[in-house]
């Protein structure tokens, strides 16, 4: 099964996460298939805090790809923003 998560990036303290799409039975950091955008936590002023490429999320979910919880909330939450 491929599944759309998070994978944790950046140093301690300061988290940084990439949107990829991933064999299910792949680990938190390990090799995706794609990489659909990146979520900030922790931005500040005028940097970027989430960017998805959402073309390509339909793509996977057409393809039947499941999204993570906090990732299906993130797209809710770009999608009520754009």
């Amino acid at each position: 099964m491929v599944t759309i998560r998070l994978s944790r990036t950046g140093t301690k303290g300061r988290p940084f996460y990439h949107i990829v799409v991933v064999d299910s039975r792949t680990k938190r950091g390990g090799r995706s298939l794609e990489r659909l955008g990146f979520f900030n936590p922790v931005a500040s002023g005028n940097e970027e805090k989430l960017r998805i490429d959402t073309a390509r999320v339909d793509y996977w979910k057409s393809n039947g790809a499941q999204t993570s919880e906090r990732v299906e909330k993130l797209l809710k939450d770009y999608s009520a923003s754009a």
